[in-house]
């Protein structure tokens, strides 16, 4: 016989998580599980973060990327505070190299106006390198909010708070199958079954196929994009106060390549962003042929490819050239040189692709009978991880809120 809970959220990353510790908060006595497949939380994306603290500057207004980010950094914020988790607010400043992206420089400020950002303010050049005194650009924006934290410290704490809160946290338990069980759902794991009456897919990279299991009818597939760093060796940090952006290409939910500092000391240069050949492959050999398999024989995957295939073949070259990869750092630092740079780390995005082959930039969710499919969360989503939990609650309440009482 299985296990029978309330709820459980499938994936230990920051967003499961997050969701996790808001329904304890709001419903003690809740019985609840996270579900994960590696040995410890946080283990992909949440611990493969850059560590920003994003303040909102680049979402559509109205979208509900730019609504749970803003909502969802100061939450953030007051979280990292009263639980003595290091953060700092560094600011960042974004850089317009050239006249053709001086309109796009303007559309993120106006941006971030609408979405309520204090403090926003537009640089001449020779404000930008008052600020960062080793910078080039024509124009930019100081975005005084933005910050750096360590997310996977962060993610920790919301996993010792479920605990505390009578929450189990499973690990290596891998997801094998959803099958329904009249009003609930059974979740076959490789360690013995689970009944929950609400299930919550935050798998992340996986999570279509956790949606598949489920019989959801989603138009979309996720595509992993492995994003790869440099780290600037220690004498040449003075480069950069704070964090260094460029003005973002508008046709893709990807940010060019920066710097950034880190909560825990250093610089970070990067990333890239090379269609990854494994769902899980963090290095330029990494390969799984049902992964490639799966996402090529998405209808919307050839339709992606033909547009932007050009675009594709620079980030690869990027990828396997340190030189290219230089050339796109000295736009922002034109005194950063190959020595300056030692390989750092990697992440891979879950992105999700329409079958129409447009990735999908806002956050989506889908619903199926008792489970919640968070099937697009990529940044901010671990600066907006409280506010997506709570958003997720709410929703879940309207929607069906006989799922969030407690059945004994």
């Amino acid at each position: 016989m299985p296990s029978q809970i309330n709820v459980a959220i499938i994936g230990g990353g920051i967003v499961g998580l997050a969701t996790g510790l808001e329904i304890l908060s709001r419903f003690p006595g809740m019985s609840l599980a996270v579900i994960e497949k590696e040995s410890e939380v946080a283990a992909h994306q949440t611990g493969h973060n850059s560590g920003v603290i994003h303040s909102g500057i680049y979402y559509k207004p109205g979208s509900l990327k730019a609504r749970l980010c803003t909502e969802g950094v100061n939450a953030l914020l007051r979280f990292c505070e009263e639980h003595a988790i290091p953060y700092e607010i560094c600011g960042k400043v974004i850089v317009a190299t050239s006249q053709d992206e001086s309109a796009q420089l303007d559309e993120l400020y106006l941006r971030g106006i609408a979405n309520g950002l204090k403090g926003l303010r537009m640089l001449t050049g020779d404000e930008i390198r008052e600020l960062e005194p080793h910078a080039s650009g024509i124009r930019g924006i100081h975005v005084p909010s933005t910050g750096i934290v360590d997310y996977k410290t962060v993610a920790r704490k919301y996993a010792e708070l479920i605990e505390r809160g009578g929450g189990v946290i499973h690990v290596s338990r891998e997801v094998k199958a959803l099958k329904p069980s009249g009003n609930n759902t059974v979740i076959e794991t490789t360690q013995g079954p689970i009944e929950a009456r609400l299930v919550i897919n935050c798998a992340g990279l996986q999570s279509d196929r956790v949606s598949h299991m489920a019989n959801a009818k989603l138009d979309l597939t996720i595509v992993p994009f492995r994003g790869e760093y440099y780290d600037l060796v220690p004498d040449k940090h003075h480069y950069v106060r704070s964090l260094l952006y460029p003005v973002p290409d508008p046709r893709f939910p990807f940010l060019g390549v920066h710097f950034t500092k880190r909560v825990s000391g250093g610089v970070e240069a990067g990333p890239n962003a090379v269609l990854a050949l494994k769902r899980e492959g963090y290095t330029k050999t990494s390969f799984n042929a049902g992964d490639v398999w799966e996402y090529a024989t998405f209808p919307g995957f050839w339709v992606m490819a033909a547009k932007y295939w050009t675009v594709s073949i620079d980030e690869y070259y990027r990828s396997l050239n340190k030189a290219s990869f230089v050339r796109s750092l000295q736009r922002l630092v034109p005194e950063v040189t190959a020595d300056d740079l030692v390989p750092g780390g990697s992440g891979v995005r879950a992105q999700a692709l329409g079958i129409n082959g447009k990735l999908i930039d806002d956050f989506h969710f889908a619903y199926t009978k008792g489970v919640v499919h968070v099937c697009n969360v990529p940044s901010p989503a671990a600066t907006a991880s409280l506010a997506i939990g709570r958003h997720i609650v709410e929703t879940v309440l309207q929607r069906d809120d006989d799922l969030l009482t407690v059945h004994r």
